[in-house]
């Protein structure tokens, strides 16, 4: 499958969500209620797609240091207990880190530890097998401004790597 046919975006918008906008002014990303979460969608391939996200995480100069494979975990794990709804066709989470972000978020306050590693998720749902989703937990920015400007750096960093990728 093409780059151009997993770069095709499927609009989705619950939550405005200032920044995300296309070059045609649409959204491709939206906030769930609670605004813990940004979920991005496109169509295609999963595999293409981690691809792209892992690429551009190391255009960056970033490594990827573990994927965590949490759709076959949670296919496992049912069998064994015995439930079986299947949950994603394909999950996996990219958790992967920057030495400069990071160093600002935690010299801006050192509990901010519990923020690193970043991780960016990808899966497909059984419903809608050509779609794929691409999210990643919000930062909370409260507490001084030099705290809220480190954590706008992480938010920016995730929202980037899948605005490039896609």
């Amino acid at each position: 499958m093409g780059n151009h046919m997993v770069r095709i975006i499927t609009l989705i918008l619950v939550i405005g969500l200032s920044g995300l906008a296309c070059s045609d002014g649409s959204s491709n990303a939206f906030v769930t209620p609670e605004e813990h979460r940004v979920v991005f969608t496109t169509t295609g391939n999963f595999d293409d797609v981690k691809t792209y996200i892992t690429d551009e995480i190391k255009n960056r100069g970033l490594v990827v240091n573990n994927v965590s494979h949490i759709g076959n975990m949670l296919e496992r794990t049912g069998k064994d207990m015995g439930i079986g709804k299947k949950i994603y066709i394909k999950a996996e989470a990219l958790e992967f880190c920057s030495a400069t972000v990071s160093r600002k978020m935690m010299e801006a306050d050192p509990h901010n530890i519990v923020m690193c590693p970043y991780i960016i998720f990808i899966y497909v749902l059984p419903d809608e097998a050509e779609k794929v989703y691409i999210s990643y937990r919000r930062p909370v920015a409260d507490g001084s401004p030099a705290v809220k400007e480190s954590l706008k750096g992480v938010e920016d960093l995730l929202q980037g790597v899948i605005k490039d990728a896609l």
